[in-house]
């Protein structure tokens, strides 16, 4: 099952100014911008919008220092560029996450979202046994 939400932009696979997929996060209930996955790669049109959206990161990026693997199960490292994690972007994600919260499968980026700021999408939440979050209540099949 696939859901729409948002997320913070930290950074991109690919230059600012031309990126291929956004590294995606949301805040936990510490204040600290946690990644929770990173999008499909971007076409042409997206990559253009975002470009000129977003910033370089200056100094004290929440994930300086972090590295980031190609996905579930790889070894591989991915090259990524920090923004300012000011932008908020809309994504349709499969609701499985892992146990840290992070999205299990790369998110289909709808649009960017600049009427929304960081403090206004959910916090990160620990999933449920089921594959959904803390914080929604469970659907009840009816028949």
């Amino acid at each position: 099952m696939r859901e729409t939400t948002e997320a913070v932009v930290g950074a991109v696979t690919g230059p600012v100014a031309a990126p291929r997929s956004l590294l995606l996060g949301r805040y936990d209930g510490h204040g600290r911008l946690q990644y929770t996955g990173r999008t499909v790669d971007l076409a042409r049109t997206a990559s253009s919008t975002f470009a000129g959206l977003l910033t370089p990161s200056r100094r004290g990026h929440p994930w300086t220092g972090w590295s980031f693997s190609a996905g579930w199960g790889s070894r591989e490292k991915l090259n990524v560029t920090l923004v300012e994690p000011e932008l908020v972007a809309e994504v349709g994600v499969v609701i499985a996450r892992d146990v840290s919260g992070r999205w299990r499968h790369p998110a289909r980026l709808h649009r960017a979202r600049p009427d929304l700021q960081p403090a206004d999408i959910p916090r990160l939440t620990a999933p449920r046994a089921d594959g959904g979050t803390a914080r929604r209540p469970r659907r009840r099949a009816t028949g």
